[in-house]
């Protein structure tokens, strides 16, 4: 089965190089799977972003799961860059921006009140509206229905007796023990990650549109991917951690890439190999 539509030619046209971008009408900038955490200079580099963003007027950020490397919504977890890119988001929040958080595989817990105190809102599915079209913004890990063992991992380190168990535990070694179970599904889940499944997420697309939605977008698989019906979209937004790119949407309902100085560019397309998933 075909990859779907170009994501490039599915884009709405990008604003002019040096032109700012509350001039247009952008209001919410989309991040998916940064991982911060996962290399050196990273928080500094999304703390630059954010920054950027409350200069050129964005009013919502969201991350599309998968901020960082791990995320537990318990303070005695943070890390250093957890919460460099934290204090960033009061300073952000403080100048009247929104922060969203769409929960991914290594989120957990996200709306325990300590997190839930430094962000506006967290969810594993957040709509919002546009230019008069229905937007859907979800992480993706859940489509695929085949990847039993990572959604019985899910259930499992998500439920009621994770979270007590999580606050009983020294954060040192919950991060260790969480951090060790979740390298022991990494070979399925990237499998699954890199390699689409195709026919999951075009159900998924499909089941979306019926309920009125018009532009679905996923992260969780890294690299885009596109699927249409007439002016009807899905996407996978790429990934923040290798990209430094984000995804726009303006007031008008129309959507552009930007790079990590926020200036319009081509959205980053998939290896030929991707997306061949069943």
């Amino acid at each position: 089965m075909g990859t779907g539509p170009s994501i490039s030619a599915a884009a709405a046209p990008g604003q002019g190089r040096g032109v700012l971008l509350y001039h247009a009408g952008v209001t919410r900038l989309i991040i998916a799977d940064a991982h911060v955490g996962h290399t050196g200079p990273d928080a500094a580099d999304m703390v630059q972003l954010v920054g950027r963003a409350v200069e050129a007027g964005f009013r919502e950020l969201i991350y599309l799961g998968d901020a960082f490397q791990y995320l537990i919504g318990m303070a005695k977890f943070w890390t250093p860059a957890v919460q460099t890119v934290l204090l960033e988001w009061d300073r952000a929040r403080r100048r009247g921006m929104t922060i969203g958080l769409i929960e991914g595989n290594r989120d957990f817990f996200l709306d325990d009140p300590e997190l839930a105190e430094r962000v506006d809102w967290t969810g594993r599915q957040h709509d919002f509206a546009a230019g008069g079209r229905a937007f859907r913004v979800v992480h993706g890990d859940r489509v695929n229905l085949r990847d039993v063992q990572y959604r019985f991992w899910s259930a499992v380190s998500k439920s009621r007796p994770a979270r007590a168990w999580a606050r009983l535990l020294p954060g040192a070694l919950a991060v260790a023990i969480v951090s060790h179970m979740e390298a022991r599904l990494a070979a399925t889940n990237r499998k699954y990650r890199y390699r689409k499944p195709i026919r999951d997420l075009e159900r998924a697309a499909r089941d979306a549109w019926a309920e009125g939605v018009d532009v679905l977008l996923w992260g969780h698989f890294h690299t885009g991917w596109a699927t249409g019906n007439g002016d009807r979209l899905a996407m996978v937004v790429p990934a923040w951690m290798e990209t430094r790119g984000c995804l726009a949407v303006a007031d008008d309902g129309s959507w552009s890439w930007l790079s990590s100085t926020l200036e319009p560019q081509p959205i980053p397309r998939a290896p030929e190999a991707d997306g061949g998933g069943a």
